[in-house]
C-alpha cells in the first residue's frame, strides 16, 4: 500500500493509493468547487453542471459515455457538495485507460447541447421534488438556510426550481470555465494502479483546461435563528444546533468526539436516554460538519408530535450537563468508533480515492492515517469538555417540520440552553 502524489506543471494534482491485492481501480476527478462558490442568483448551477458533464462531447454522445463504461462492468457516478464536486468510476484494472480517457473528455469537452439542458431541467426539478417529499431530508435544508441566511453556504445544493427552470447554457459554461481549472482539479485513483503510468496518462490527456482564476468564496457568516414549517405529517422532524469549527481547527477531533459521545451511536447519551429509556423517538443522532472556515454541530430527532413537550427539555438538559460529565469510558468508546470509521472507510477502493482526493483539496498534502489516529489517541476528557463549553455557548439554530403545535418557541428553547 503506497500513496503517491504528483503535481503536474499545469498545477493539476494526481494522487494514487496503490493496493496490488485487488483487481479493480476506483478513479475520478475531484474539483475544489461547490454550491458555496455560486452566485446566489444562480443557485443550483454547481449541481446542474455536474449533471450536464455527462451529456455529450464532440466525440461521444450521452449514451456512449455511459455505455462505454458499463460495457466493461464499470460503475460511474458523481456528486455535488457545498465545497467539492466529484466525478468517479470503479472498474477492473485493465480498463483504467478507458476510464481516464472518458473522464478527461467530459471534464474538458462537455458541450451541453440545448436539447439536453431542457431534458435535464425536468430531471433536476423532479429530484428537488423528491427531496421536498422527504421531510427528514428537507429539514436539513431549512437548518442550513437559517444558519447561513442569504449566503450560498446556506443555499440548497439542488437549487431552486425557478432558477433551474430559467438557467441559461452560458451560465453553466461560464461556471466551468471559471472553476474547472488545473489548480482546482485532483485526479485520484485507488486500487491496482501504478502511479507513474497513471500520472503520465493524466498528463497526456488533461491538456485543454481553462486558465486558473483567483477566487475565494465569501466567508461564512453564521447567524442562527429558527425556521419552522407546519405540515400534515405523521412525525415531527427537529434539528437543534450550534456553530461548530472549521476542518483546519486543531480541535477538530474533539468536536467529532463530542458528537460521537452525545449522539453518535446506540450507546450514545441521547440514544440511551431519549430512545431506550423514554421511547420518545425512533431516530436521534448528532453530527459535526466542517467547512473551510466554519462548521455545524447539531442534534436531529424524528418523533411523534405528542412527544415534543418532553423531547425538547430532555435534549436541552443532556446538552447542558454534557461538558462537566465526560467520562474516560465514553471517550475510549468514541475514540474506537472514530478510528474504526477512518480505517474501515479505506476497505473500499472508492472510499480511498474519495478520502485522499478531498484531503488533498482541503489540506494541500497527502493523507497520513497514522497521524490522524495519533491525534485521536491524544484526546482527553478535558479537550472534549472544553469543546462542549465552546460550541454550546453559541447562538442556537432550530429547524422544524411537521405537526408543530406542541413545539415550544425558539426563545424558550434558547432559554433552556442557557440555564
Amino acid at each position: 500500500m503506497t500513496i503517491e502524489m504528483t503535481a503536474l506543471p499545469s498545477g493539476l494534482r494526481v494522487i494514487t493509493d496503490t493496493v496490488k491485492e485487488v483487481d479493480s481501480v476506483a478513479l475520478g476527478v475531484w474539483v475544489d468547487v461547490g454550491t458555496r462558490h455560486e452566485d446566489i442568483k444562480d443557485n443550483g448551477v454547481a449541481h446542474m453542471v455536474e449533471h450536464m458533464m455527462f451529456k455529450g462531447t464532440p466525440t461521444r454522445t450521452t449514451t456512449e459515455i455511459v455505455e462505454q463504461l458499463e460495457e466493461v462492468g464499470g460503475n460511474v457516478n458523481a456528486y455535488t457538495g457545498r465545497e467539492v464536486t466529484a466525478y468517479h468510476v470503479h472498474l477492473l484494472k485493465e480498463d483504467m485507460p478507458l476510464a481516464i480517457d472518458i473522464m478527461a473528455d467530459i471534464i474538458q469537452h462537455s458541450h451541453m447541447p440545448e436539447e439536453e439542458i431542457e431534458r435535464e431541467r425536468g430531471v433536476i426539478i423532479q429530484e428537488i421534488g423528491m427531496n421536498n417529499d422527504a421531510p427528514d431530508e428537507l429539514v436539513f435544508d431549512y437548518y442550513q438556510e437559517i444558519a447561513y441566511p442569504g449566503q450560498t453556504l446556506g443555499a440548497p445544493i439542488l437549487g431552486n426550481p425557478d432558477i433551474i427552470s430559467a438557467m441559461k447554457r452560458d451560465v453553466m459554461m461560464d461556471y466551468v470555465h471559471r472553476f474547472y481549472s488545473p489548480r482546482r482539479l485532483v485526479v485520484s485513483a485507488a486500487g491496482h494502479v501504478d502511479h507513474e503510468s497513471f500520472a503520465n496518462q493524466v498528463s497526456a490527456l488533461f491538456t485543454d483546461l481553462p486558465p486558473d482564476i483567483s477566487f475565494e468564496p465569501k466567508g461564512a457568516d453564521y447567524q442562527g435563528g429558527e425556521r419552522r414549517e407546519e405540515k400534515d405529517l405523521e412525525q415531527s422532524h427537529l434539528l437543534i444546533g450550534f456553530q461548530g469549527i472549521s476542518r483546519g481547527d486543531p480541535d477538530i477531533f474533539a468536536a467529532v468526539a463530542l458528537a460521537t459521545i452525545l449522539g453518535g451511536g446506540m450507546s450514545s447519551r441521547l440514544f440511551q436516554e431519549i430512545r431506550e429509556k423514554r421511547g420518545l423517538v425512533y431516530s436521534i443522532f448528532t453530527f459535526h460538519t466542517s467547512y473551510q472556515d466554519d462548521g455545524q454541530f447539531a442534534v436531529y430527532a424524528g418523533t411523534s408530535p405528542e412527544h415534543l413537550p418532553e423531547l425538547v427539555p430532555v435534549t436541552c438538559d443532556e446538552i447542558l450537563k454534557f461538558a462537566g460529565t465526560v467520562t474516560e469510558k465514553e471517550l475510549s468508546r468514541a475514540k474506537a468508533q472514530m478510528k474504526a470509521n477512518l480505517l474501515m472507510g479505506r476497505e473500499s477502493m472508492m472510499g480511498r480515492a474519495n478520502q485522499q482526493a478531498k484531503h488533498l483539496i482541503h489540506f494541500g498534502d497527502v493523507l497520513d492515517i497514522q497521524e490522524k489516529i495519533g491525534k485521536i489517541d491524544a484526546l482527553t476528557t478535558a479537550d472534549v469538555s472544553r469543546m462542549a463549553h465552546k460550541i454550546f455557548a453559541g447562538t442556537p439554530t432550530v429547524a422544524a417540520l411537521g405537526p408543530l403545535s406542541l413545539l415550544e418557541s425558539y426563545d424558550e428553547i434558547r432559554r433552556r440552553l442557557r440555564n
